[in-house]
């Protein structure tokens, strides 16, 4: 039975309200508040007898939304009732008509662009692509969308504890591999730095409680030597009269536990856990041209107290990122010997960077880093939604890649500049100058050097675009086309090329059967596409355009049809046997050797005692991958209804095939010393080993058959005190065998 609100919780909703309008600084008029005070009312009512997983009204959730759109993204009034009604459609009985009808098309626009799809027509698609998919078609019209979808997931990323294991590393895979990127592409920040911890804390909690652990065990000693720098850089300031807020800055735990896998480095020798950043205030007419001209002097100041790292420069205010970001970054010697990076912004340059480009709003300005960032945004968008495949997982991959990449720039044969996303090949260039020169291109000079169009162009290169009236858009170049709008454009070809190809063979098929006067049942042209592997007629008619399908060939079979036919049917469609289904909600336990309905992921190679997760393939298998696993990461993403709890049962019965990496100073013996405790004292069997040194350190790579991971932690442990051994770390590129 669904309880209603008590009165307790009445007077507490209406607090709400009131600290609503208070953090809401541009809902200003009598109007506004009218506005926002009917979205409440109605989403009020709407949800008064729904309850959260936790147990509270459910409205805590639309009004907790909209507080984050208010007051940590700083929309306007709109948004904040779309934020209030951005589940009233999907969860009560009202439709979108009567959003329309109350609240008008620009506020229902919104809704619908925030509400879930309750089916989807391509029965292959995954639901959460394709419900991202419809966000991102209404964000290329209102980009407010995203901003209040942000929000929305933070919140239900904050309020996670409530929800099965299951669906919570569901849920925080594709938060930390769709939304934090997103909200970084969109410059949040805060948003992005909070929804990447979070992430981490239901994906890794171990390592999660740990890094937190280490945060707070190193606290003090971080924050004395954190004044120590700001008091010299505080009085310079002050003596150039410049007003600013100087303060620490700590680096996130997602990105310390990054930084240690992407460097194979413990917490211990992370040297960049903080960095200071510096803010000056300046009156809001205050010149763009101005405040930049102001950082380079803050910096040169700085650089008098301390010395600098010339090659660890970072001048994000001569040239902002893509999302708007612009400061001034510079890493200096500070005290005791210890390298700190320093960040230098205006207040409007920090307001940017904290809430993103919905900050640009509030400056009317038309120079370098306004709006116009806000533009190239939704533009990018609108290519990437325009002839997309039919693969939504592809889709996904597609705007993922190309829309939160960083950027370089390159020139024209005439100095014009080009900006294309990192790691852009020529064909990507080509068809930035013009849709044209990329359908025709087929080579080019970078530096005066004849390259093809594959050929990955760098920051500063100089490329002159080579091309022939004979040449037309080739399947290849999408391998190694990066942008969206080469990609977008290569498609958009093959696509008229394979509707030209499809109406070629459909004449062709239709003209054979009526020359041999057969009235095709739906049967039997069924049976026929099966023969020559065509999921489709499209297909099916594009192999017989393209000559894949020998119309000869095609003739023989449809004359022989009665015979070939009958042999056909029984073997295309004898039923497979009936399989047990697999449940994500319940646990698979790894406890029975000899049942093949589960295999290990060959891209993580986990083994027992390793935290791990399970996709459940299509022919009802399972695949065990690490928790830490990438292609994990995305398979959550894009299919997390397919993501199941797994645990290992303990057992000693096979060995796992893993590899260790060690380094050391290289000394007589140390060799015999490693294999002894390996082969002799732990009674492990290795596979392989190779080692090399070079200026008296040495390098070694061992593959070698454990149990579990208990195992391979003990090996570890005893080579890490055998003396001259360095650093011994597990490797992931073996094979389990």
């Amino acid at each position: 039975m669904i309880m209603g609100l008590t009165q307790q919780e009445k007077i507490w909703i209406e607090e709400q309200y009131t600290e609503l309008l208070k953090v809401s600084k541009r809902v200003k008029t009598d109007e506004d508040r009218d506005l926002v005070r009917r979205a409440f009312d109605m989403a009020n009512e709407a949800h008064s007898n729904m309850r959260r997983k936790s147990g509270e009204p459910y409205f805590t959730h639309p009004i907790s939304v909209a507080m984050i759109v208010a007051q940590e993204i700083g929309l306007g009034p709109k948004s904040i009732a779309s934020a209030l009604l951005h589940d009233v459609v999907e969860d009560t009985d009202y439709s979108l008509t009567d959003i329309d009808r109350l609240f008008g098309p620009t506020i229902a626009g919104m809704v619908d662009g925030l509400t879930k799809i309750s089916n989807v027509l391509d029965k292959d698609a995954s639901l959460q692509v394709e419900n991202f998919r419809k966000m991102l078609m209404t964000m290329s019209q209102d980009i407010r969308v995203i901003f209040i979808k942000l929000a929305d997931r933070l919140h239900n990323m904050r309020t996670l504890d409530s929800m099965p294991e299951y669906k919570q590393v569901k849920i925080a895979s594709e938060t930390v591999y769709l939304y934090a990127p997103l909200a970084h592409r969109l410059g949040l920040y805060s948003i992005k730095t909070e929804l990447e911890d979070l992430a981490l804390k239901y994906e890794h909690p171990l390592i999660y409680r740990e890094i937190s652990r280490k945060f707070k065990e190193t606290e003090e000693e971080r924050n004395a030597y954190i004044q120590e720098i700001i008091g010299p850089l505080s009085n310079v300031l002050a003596k150039e009269n410049i007003s600013c807020s100087i303060k620490g800055r700590l680096k996130s735990i997602f990105s310390i536990w990054n930084k240690m896998q992407t460097k194979n480095i413990p917490f211990e020798e992370i040297y960049d856990l903080f960095a200071i950043r510096i803010v000056f205030d300046h009156d809001d007419d205050f010149p763009d041209s101005k405040a930049r001209a102001r950082c380079y002097h803050i910096m040169s100041l700085i650089t008098d107290i301390y010395p600098h790292h010339e090659q660890r420069i970072r001048d994000w205010v001569k040239n902002p990122k893509a999302n708007g970001y612009e400061a001034l970054h510079v890493t200096v010697m500070g005290p005791r010997g210890k390298w700190v990076e320093v960040q230098i912004r205006s207040r409007k340059m920090d307001d940017i960077a904290e809430k993103g480009l919905a900050s640009h709003w509030k400056y009317k300005t038309n120079e370098k880093g306004s709006s116009g960032s806000l533009d190239v945004l939704i533009e990018t968008l609108k290519q990437s939604l325009s002839n997309s495949e039919v693969d939504s997982l592809s889709f996904l991959d597609d705007f993922k890649l190309n829309i939160f990449t960083t950027e370089i720039y390159v020139f024209t044969p005439k100095g014009e500049i080009k900006k294309l996303p990192k790691g852009s090949t020529v064909i990507d260039l080509a068809y930035e100058i013009h849709t044209e020169v990329g359908n025709k291109a087929i080579a080019a000079k970078v530096n005066h050097k004849l390259q093809p169009l594959s050929h990955v162009l760098h920051s500063g290169d100089q490329v002159e675009i080579l091309t022939s009236d004979k040449q037309s858009p080739l399947r290849e170049w999408l391998n190694f086309a990066v942008s969206t709008k080469a990609k977008s454009k290569i498609k958009s070809s093959l696509k008229e090329e394979r509707l030209h190809n499809i109406e070629k063979g459909q004449a062709l098929f239709i003209k054979k059967a009526r020359d041999l006067k057969l009235n095709m049942s739906h049967k039997l042209f069924k049976e026929l596409r099966q023969m020559y592997d065509a999921p489709n007629k499209e297909e099916f008619y594009r192999k017989i355009g393209i000559g894949v399908i020998q119309i000869d060939d095609l003739e023989k079979q449809l004359i022989n049809k009665k015979s070939i036919f009958a042999k056909y049917w029984k073997l295309s469609f004898s039923k497979p046997k009936n399989q047990k289904g697999l449940d994500q909600k319940n646990t698979y336990v790894i406890d029975d050797l000899d049942n093949k309905k589960f295999t290990l992921a060959t891209c993580c190679n986990p083994i027992p005692g390793d935290e791990v997760a399970g996709f459940i393939n299509p022919n009802n298998s399972v695949i065990i991958h690490k928790k830490t696993c990438h292609n994990l990461n995305s398979l959550a993403a894009k299919q997390g209804d397919k993501i199941m709890t797994v645990k290992w049962s303990s057992y000693k019965l096979l060995s796992f095939l893993v590899g260790i990496r060690i380094e050391g100073v290289d000394k007589v013996g140390i060799l015999y010393n490693i294999t002894k405790a390996i082969s002799q004292e732990a009674d492990v069997n290795m596979k392989n080993l190779s080692f090399e040194t070079k200026d008296g350190v040495f390098y070694g790579e061992i593959k070698l058959f454990v149990h579990d991971a208990q195992d391979l932690d003990d090996l570890i442990s005893r080579i890490i005190r055998i003396k001259g051994v360095n650093k011994v770390i597990r490797t992931e590129d073996s094979d389990n065998e």
